[in-house]
């Protein structure tokens, strides 16, 4: 072999040995392939080149990489390339036309001439064919021994890049498949809030881009690759999957009272204008005046719609209704003559609720959905780049000045994930379409809200500038 031929032997292996080692740091299957396309033409001095994948499930071979085409699917067996997967040898061809395996019909359609072809394994370690690497048209004479020895070569570590590749894809899609089965089981328990979990994620990735591309002055420098990306928004879609963890009556509860307590209520008040209407005619049949029993009758009907008015949640805190004091006094005869209060104390309590449509304790057992969503996220085996993905869901409702819940943690332990997170979900939940215990908010009302928490010190107001300047408010898409 002349000097000119060794140097061009070593340039070739040296071209598989910086492959082989790039293979071993690529996760992505379509830039895998890509690195291995460029190597093969370069190795085999090939016009152009080709890697197939085996895909068992479909009987066929597919490449999303081939130089002067686009996807490519053809049948196991079908063609050249497809001879080769299923035999498992490598063939030359001096004369692709000759051949009666070609298939002439990818050259008509893309208009390009093939004349000579090389394909060659791609063996895993258990001995399997992944794929074949198919070079074509040799730029200089027909290929040769040294050329199959050489593609030969670079198809050992290219299937492990496809293996390892193949891996990696699985792992994802079973993680996918886990999440969206987990938000599946969310929206299970309370249909209402079906797409929260969707839309937090998307607007918080969303502002994590918008943060990136016009950083404020707090957060210059911060940067998120992909994976940091996708552990953000795996923490978005889980974040309120400890709400499994709460009885769904308080989860689902639309007004301050229960259905069966406001029911009940309503029955003390039909008894309460029952006898009325019985005194009334009484006094009618009597020959007495009926007009006190009338006023009565209107007061009563007046109150009920106190206690309906009382029982709407409310979005923002308000002072209790007056008019719930005239209630509290308010009493009537039962049909065995003794006389009863019109509204129990712990009705009054619940109607007096100040903000939304739960008691204290109820709120507690909301808020302890925070505690079960980390619980249950410890308690998967995350990979290193997703091992955030509890300590980012477990801060979103907790308040840069200490006042949130459930650990009460000020703005140094709360990370700029979570900050994200946090303006997102209150958006969105403010947003959200009509609920049985709350009406939708217009964008504009719910960014006024955003901003008055920001100027109390609960929110991060500099990310919350960049979630409205940015108009990533403007994506939430609504289902």
């Amino acid at each position: 072999m002349d000097r000119s031929s060794l140097e061009r032997r070593l340039r070739k292996l040296q071209s598989i040995l910086d492959v082989a080692k790039a293979l071993t740091a690529e996760r992505s299957l379509t830039r895998l392939l890509g690195l291995v396309n460029d190597a093969a033409a370069q190795v085999a001095e090939a016009d152009r080149s080709s890697i197939f994948v085996v895909d068992r499930e479909r009987s066929e071979l597919w490449t999303p990489v081939a130089h002067g085409t686009g996807e490519i699917r053809i049948p196991l067996g079908a063609g050249i390339a497809g001879a080769v997967a299923q035999s498992g040898e490598p063939a030359t061809i001096p004369d692709a036309y000759a051949d009666p395996r070609f298939n002439p019909q990818i050259d008509a359609a893309t208009g390009y001439r093939t004349r000579s072809i090389l394909c060659v394994p791609m063996r895993n370690t258990r001995g399997e064919v992944v794929g074949v690497i198919q070079a074509l048209n040799r730029r200089d004479g027909d290929f040769t021994a040294e050329d199959l020895e050489l593609l030969g070569a670079l198809a050992g570590p290219a299937a492990s890049g496809i293996e390892n590749a193949v891996h990696a894809e699985e792992v994802e899609r079973l993680f996918e498949g886990f999440v969206k089965a987990a938000v599946v089981a969310i929206e299970a328990r309370d249909p209402t809030t079906a797409g929260h979990s969707d839309r937090v994620a998307a607007l918080t990735v969303g502002l994590a881009r918008a943060v990136e591309s016009a950083p404020p002055a707090t957060w210059r420098g911060v940067r998120f690759d992909a994976a940091s990306l996708q552990q953000m928004r795996y923490a978005a879609l889980l974040h309120d999957f400890g709400k499994v963890g709460v009885r769904e009556p308080v989860l689902v509860k639309a007004a301050k009272l229960y259905p069966h307590q406001l029911e009940h209520l309503a029955t003390r008040f039909d008894l309460a204008r029952a006898s009325l209407e019985n005194e009334r005619l009484r006094a009618v049949l009597e020959g007495r005046g009926e007009a006190e029993v009338a006023e009565r009758l209107v007061e009563l009907d007046d109150l009920w719609k106190v206690i309906v008015a009382a029982n709407r949640p409310t979005v923002l805190a308000h002072e209790p209704d007056a008019q719930l004091g005239r209630v509290a006094h308010q009493t009537f005869v039962d049909p065995r003559g003794k006389e009863q209060p019109l509204v129990t104390p712990e009705e009054l309590r619940l109607l007096s609720i100040p903000m939304g449509s739960l008691s204290p304790a109820e709120r507690r057992e909301i808020e302890s959905h925070v505690t079960h969503t980390y619980r249950f996220l410890s308690q998967i085996p995350w990979t290193r780049e997703l091992r955030r993905v509890p300590e980012i869901a477990y801060g979103h409702h907790e308040k840069l000045n200490g006042r949130g819940y459930p650990r009460a943690v000020h703005a140094h332990d709360i990370a700029v994930e979570t900050r994200m997170m946090t303006i997102t979900d209150i958006y969105d939940a403010l947003t959200a379409a009509d609920r049985p215990y709350k009406k939708a908010v217009p964008p504009e009302k719910a960014l006024d809200i955003l901003h008055e928490e920001a100027k109390q010190g609960l929110l991060d107001g500099s990310l919350l500038g960049v979630f409205v300047g940015a108009g990533v408010w403007k994506s939430a898409g609504r289902s």
